[in-house]
């Protein structure tokens, strides 16, 4: 789910940074362009370090900053299809379960929570099988699969999850069927 990559770009250090140290202005530059930023095909950028900047830089006729070369790695959270994670329910409703699987909340249809008809207990904040007595609560740690992944809107990563397959769901419901 978490990935490395190496990028290569050119970093803009505006003249009123022109005192302060060059690795350092480029770093932070860097992380106002990228962190937090989902790129397709890449995924949710984490965070920018080991950035490497270029002494020498140049100028463009009309802007007064000096753009360098730039290399540095990027921590990118790459959710993919048919990757199994642990992750924390974080919230329970009527259509599913919210659940923590890093630095995004993915979300499971109450028809894919469990191998049996789900209720959802409003007062209890619950969500229950109805045959199996298993239930779910809030703060609960569970073994799901990633159904999909897509981005929904710009910015927003969207991931579908399931743990009605074996081996899936709430650690302990593993345990007692394995």
């Amino acid at each position: 789910m978490f990935e490395i990559y190496k990028v290569k770009d050119v970093v803009r250090i505006p003249p009123d940074k022109f005192n302060e140290p060059l690795e350092k202005v480029a770093e932070e530059s860097l992380k106002e362009i990228y962190e937090g930023r989902i790129i397709e095909g890449m995924g949710l950028i984490i965070t920018v370090f080991n950035v490497k900047v270029s002494d020498e830089g140049y100028i463009i006729p009309g802007d007064g900053a000096t753009y360098h070369d730039a290399e540095f790695d990027m921590l990118v959270f790459n959710p993919r299809k048919s990757e199994v994670g642990l992750g924390i329910v974080v919230d329970l409703k009527r259509m599913g379960a919210f659940i923590n699987i890093g630095p995004i909340d993915g979300f499971t249809h109450i028809s894919q929570v469990m191998d049996d008809k789900v209720i959802y207990d409003e007062l209890r904040g619950m969500l229950f099988g109805e045959e199996t007595k298993k239930f779910l609560t809030r703060d609960d740690i569970v073994r799901f699969r990633i159904v999909s992944v897509s981005i929904a809107s710009p910015g927003h990563l969207r991931v579908s999850l399931t743990m009605r397959q074996p081996g899936l769901g709430r650690l302990d419901w593993v345990k007692v069927s394995e």
